[in-house]
């Protein structure tokens, strides 16, 4: 009996499977902003039950692996068969051109690489790529190209549903694979930022001393910060700074250090401290905002 949705056929049970179960075991899947933007999409498809049965795939661990390739996600899913189902999801990725203009607009912020690299997406992105007449995330059923091995005339069938559900909780883990889906490497992305902050001071890169308005200004006198060398000078204007959840995630980016800083000793080391130092400004400026709080 064929694994399908056909109205003449009951749908057959799957066999058990033991892959990558989805970590959400009710309600919606998706835990950050841009997963749940991606799995909005994937509503809009009209899909009925094959998004409810690609949902329980997705949790019963039926989707065994996923693969995030420029312009492609590629998994394997387990129905009712022995052989288990290819499925393909593709999306158009972004030109060199195009992503030259993306890469300009998210240099003249730094908070777009400093958000990433603590492994959040920064919402403001969206506005860079429109800025840029471009979108980070597929917005209609026209912009996914789907492919499944089963039987199944519906397109997108419920693996195909299962996958793409397994993908929005490996974007919640890793905002990178979205723009590596749309055709840039994590390790190309953040080599161009950094290259274009440098030859542009004005958006915050650094520039010679003393020349033009993007110069750095001189640093006072280190005696004039001794008394607060280990607690920091006072907090920035403006609304206030929340620890991000993982204090020390830079340090697992860089990886281990050489073997004449200490290696990995280093990192954990330095990794208590990180957390330390992100809780005490956050505590800091909290009690800056109200100053009569317990």
């Amino acid at each position: 009996m064929p694994d399908d949705d056909w109205g003449y056929f009951p749908p057959s049970k799957p066999l058990a499977a033991d892959g990558i179960r989805a970590r959400s075991t009710r309600g919606k899947i998706g835990e950050t902003w841009w997963s749940a933007r991606f799995v909005t999409v994937l509503e809009s498809f009209g899909m009925g039950a094959r998004l409810a049965r690609g949902k329980r795939y997705a949790r019963s661990g039926q989707v065994l692996d996923l693969e995030v390739r420029p312009g492609a996600a590629v998994a394997s899913v387990q129905g009712s068969r022995r052989k288990p189902y290819a499925v393909q999801i593709r999306v158009a990725t972004l030109t060199e051109a195009e992503w030259a203009r993306v890469e300009i607009a998210m240099a003249a912020e730094a908070r777009f690489m400093a958000a990433l690299l603590a492994g959040e997406m920064p919402q403001q992105i969206e506005d860079a790529f429109a800025g840029c007449e471009l979108s980070l995330f597929p917005e209609t059923q026209r912009d996914l190209r789907t492919e499944c091995s089963c039987p199944d005339w519906a397109n997108p069938c419920k693996h195909v549903a299962a996958a793409l559900f397994i993908l929005a909780e490996l974007f919640d883990d890793d905002p990178f694979l979205i723009l590596a889906w749309r055709g840039r490497a994590k390790s190309q992305l953040v080599e161009r930022l950094r290259e274009l902050r440098a030859a542009h001071p004005a958006a915050g890169g650094q520039g010679e001393p003393g020349r033009g308005a993007g110069s750095t200004p001189a640093a006072p006198p280190l005696h004039e910060l001794l008394d607060t060398f280990w607690i920091g000078g006072p907090p920035p204007p403006g609304p206030v700074p929340r620890a991000p959840d993982e204090p020390d995630l830079v340090l697992r980016e860089l990886g281990a250090a050489p073997a004449e800083a200490g290696g990995s000793a280093l990192l954990r080391a330095l990794a208590p401290m990180y957390r330390a130092m992100a809780a005490s400004a956050e505590r800091r400026a909290m009690e800056r905002e109200d100053p009569g709080a317990e």
